[in-house]
């Protein structure tokens, strides 16, 4: 399939998809963003289409995967925020029976991490994917799990003590 007939083909299928992304947002807006989204993704993507497959289940797909990634780390954020702003707030982060750990003891062990793991780290804590921060900090996939697994071991040592 040429890059012309694939063009046309999803031109002609997108404007079902504005539906679909108000039903996942249920934000006009956000919905917006979303579709433009996934016509970037699609187009990016293109070789990945097979041809004479239903190319409006390829579009969803691709849609909700993306309201999906998004939603996680959209989670992902809030969640490392909320454990944050209550450790700020009551200056301390509870761990079980053992006692009380300090904001600050856990602020030190992030900082204190070995520079190579903690850009990754901090990528990561911030709700980005790790293919995301792959491509930002321009190395391979398997080295930022391995960074973001190692780092998080070296916390747990740190924050263990």
């Amino acid at each position: 399939m040429g890059i012309q007939e694939f063009n046309s083909l999803v031109v002609t299928n997108a404007e079902g998809l504005r539906p679909f992304a108000i039903t996942l947002t249920k934000d006009r807006e956000t919905a917006q963003d979303l579709y433009q989204e996934t016509l970037y993704k699609a187009f990016a993507h293109r070789d990945k289409y097979q041809p004479g497959t239903n190319i409006r289940a390829w579009l969803s797909t691709i849609m909700r995967n993306i309201f999906i990634n998004d939603y996680r780390r959209t989670e992902r954020k809030r969640m490392v925020m909320d454990t944050l702003l209550y450790a700020e707030k009551n200056n301390r982060w509870s761990v079980g029976p053992e006692g009380e750990l300090r904001l600050k003891e856990i602020n030190t062990a992030l900082y204190g991490l070995p520079a190579i793991f903690k850009e990754a780290c901090f990528l990561y804590l911030q709700g980005y994917k790790y293919q995301e921060i792959a491509g930002a900090l321009n190395e391979p996939l398997g080295t930022i799990k391995s960074r973001i697994h190692f780092a998080k071991k070296m916390l747990q040592k740190q924050l263990d003590r």
